[in-house]
């Protein structure tokens, strides 16, 4: 007997469960401080932001859903500190920590996997209405304070500095750190780029 593809696919709330349940587990793996799902369900300003972006987002790409799908966005930013466009597109597993500060421009675009800590600004450096925010790849963590502007690319596995301005592409794999940011690679091939970044003193300046 065949069975209806229909049947088989999960509906938008069993997929925003599991969206939920990833995020979280995202959050606990990332999060030293995090000590229970609960308190991170509860309590993660960050995790909030992008739960309400994901929904503004949704409505953002329907005939008519703009200006609530804007609604949610003034709403989330007055409650969590965190300002994403609607129109940016957010990867899975993708967690800011802390939040505070947080800005993501309309035409920014985030991977899997993605970590941002607080006062990281993913920003345009043009006024055209066209793709002017940043693009980040699978994997990259950007450090508290960090700009990334204009249509820049960020590759997989990139890190980005705490207080770095970023303001041309960076490889994957790559460390970028400063202002204007300059980037390197880490010094050995097994070499963690996540502990390579957090060994530069230019970071703590």
């Amino acid at each position: 007997m065949l069975v209806s593809s229909r049947a088989t696919k999960p509906g938008p709330l069993a997929r925003a469960r599991a969206g939920i349940t990833e995020d979280l587990d995202a959050a606990m793996h990332r999060d030293p401080a995090a000590t229970s799902r609960l308190v991170v369900l509860l309590t993660s300003a960050g995790l909030h932001a992008i739960w309400l972006h994901r929904l503004a987002h949704a409505l953002w790409l329907r005939p008519g859903g703009r200006w609530p799908a804007r609604l949610i966005a003034y709403l989330s930013r007055a409650v969590t500190g965190v300002e994403i466009h609607p129109g940016a597109q957010l990867g899975r597993r993708f967690f800011i920590d802390h939040g505070m500060g947080v800005v993501i421009g309309e035409t920014a675009e985030v991977g899997d996997d993605v970590m941002l800590y607080h006062q990281v600004t993913l920003g345009g450096r043009s006024m055209a209405r066209v793709k002017r925010h940043p693009t980040l790849g699978n994997n990259v963590t950007v450090g508290a304070g960090a700009k990334i502007l204009g249509a820049v690319t960020v590759g997989d596995g990139a890190q980005i500095g705490a207080n770095s301005v970023v303001v041309k592409d960076v490889p994957a794999g790559a460390i970028a750190t400063g202002v204007p940011a300059a980037y390197r690679f880490p010094q050995a091939v097994d070499e963690d780029p996540y502990d390579a970044l957090y060994r530069d003193p230019a970071l703590f300046i």
